[in-house]
């Protein structure tokens, strides 16, 4: 059976940090992080407090010989994949298999077009993580990573090695038969949670507490499961609806990423999330009025943080 020895993770923000946290115990220095300049020298300095845990980790500048790794696991924001795919060139091999557990549809594409679908696999982050500085926050109970092949009715040698390696480390493996499927399903929750979130300043709990604030969730995931469909994925009509379940397991102080970056004046995922929502809608066919007033607003509140307005 194939096994992963060696992994490199790129990118230390939130649900990084949920990850590394946990491979640590199983790979010890066999995990290292890629970051360079200030980045790098802040991760030395400050470390990341996970759950109160403090960890230092092993942090390797992108232009350092370390030999290839076994799995690297792209976990930036969108906004910095490309410099991503720069910064890991050393860590890749012949064998080295991919992920890219990012918010959105297409980075597994961005990357497939640059190292080859052969080393790709799909996956996404199911994690519902609180960020502050170096201190992360998570329930570990309702975390989980969902990956594979596009594919899944027989797990492939390299599917199964990513599964048993997660297991090692405490993590919840979930082996979807069409992980496509799956990346458009969770698109549906970002796309309507993050977004509407941020532009009311409400937390995840507002959508069982508000019928006003839920029907709006629903609205806006109603443009996005309309163009899933138009493309050929078969997500249930009421499945925003059904998600009003899963919501009440998440503490409802918990806010969405969108808000936590409006909150400490970064740059948002909006143009994965409303942008490509627009793009893809006038594709397909499939109006998005709400998700075209979403894009402005959040782009006022990256105004506001700027000083221009």
């Amino acid at each position: 059976m194939r096994e992963i020895k060696t992994v490199a993770l790129i990118g230390l923000g939130a649900i990084g940090s949920f990850l590394a946290s946990n491979l640590h115990g199983v790979l010890g220095e066999n995990l290292r992080i890629v970051a360079g300049g200030a980045r790098k020298e802040r991760l030395e300095r400050d470390g990341i407090v996970v759950n109160g845990v403090p960890f230092h980790f092993w942090v390797v500048a992108p232009e350092e010989e370390t030999g290839y790794a076994d799995l690297a696991i792209v976990i930036t924001k969108i906004t910095g994949l490309s410099q991503a795919l720069e910064d890991m060139r050393r860590q890749i091999g012949p064998d080295t298999i991919i992920m890219s557990p990012l918010n959105g549809v297409e980075s597994e594409e961005r990357v497939a077009a640059v190292y080859g679908w052969d080393r790709v696999l799909y996956s996404l982050a199911r994690v519902s993580v609180v960020m502050d500085g170096n201190q992360v926050s998570y329930n570990s109970s309702r975390a989980s990573i969902e990956f594979g092949e596009k594919y899944n009715q027989e797990p492939s040698e390299r599917v199964l090695a990513v599964k048993h390696l997660l297991e090692s480390a405490g993590i919840r493996p979930v082996i979807q038969p069409d992980m496509e499927k799956a990346l458009w399903m969770k698109f549906v929750c970002n796309v309507s949670e993050n977004q509407v979130g941020a532009v009311l300043h409400i937390p995840f709990g507002a959508w069982n507490a508000s019928e006003h604030a839920n029907a709006l969730r629903l609205m806006v995931a109603k443009e996005v499961i309309d163009i899933a469909r138009k493309k050929g994925i078969d997500i249930d009509d009421d499945y925003a609806v059904r998600q009003l379940e899963q919501l009440k397991k998440v503490p409802y102080a918990n806010k969405p990423s969108t808000l936590q970056d409006i909150e400490h004046g970064r740059k948002t995922e909006v143009e994965m999330f409303a942008g490509t929502v627009i793009r893809l809608g006038k594709e397909t066919g499939v109006p998005t009025p709400l998700n075209e007033f979403l894009y402005h607003a959040v782009r006022v509140l990256e105004e506001k943080n700027e000083g221009i307005i």
